[in-house]
């Protein structure tokens, strides 16, 4: 078993940055949420948001992702309700092993 993570993973947390850093995380989940502003002076959170991603993130046998979407949707489902109080509609609340911090 190699002890680095795979290329599938890799770019499943590539991406995921890349989405958070555009504002396109969750689409459409957090359309008409600018989260940047409401993050700004509360870093913790958005290290809650990567640790979620990555909480959720599963991998097959052989290290790729197989729910990159739905960590995804996890990680937007936290930043929804962290700035507007509420979770988006139809969605359950966070489990606390999804926001466990490692």
């Amino acid at each position: 078993m190699s002890s680095h993570l795979s290329s599938g993973a890799s770019g499943a947390i590539r991406r995921f940055a890349g989405w958070v850093a555009r504002g396109s995380v969750g689409h459409p989940l957090l359309q008409g949420i600018n989260y940047w502003d409401e993050l700004e002076d509360s870093p913790s959170q958005m290290e809650t948001c990567f640790a979620i991603f990555v909480n959720v993130l599963e991998l097959d046998e052989h290290g790729e992702p197989i729910n990159e979407k739905y960590a995804e949707r996890r990680a937007a489902t936290f930043l929804h309700r962290y700035c507007t109080g509420q979770l988006p509609p139809g969605e359950p609340e966070l489990e606390p092993w999804e926001c466990a911090l490692h």
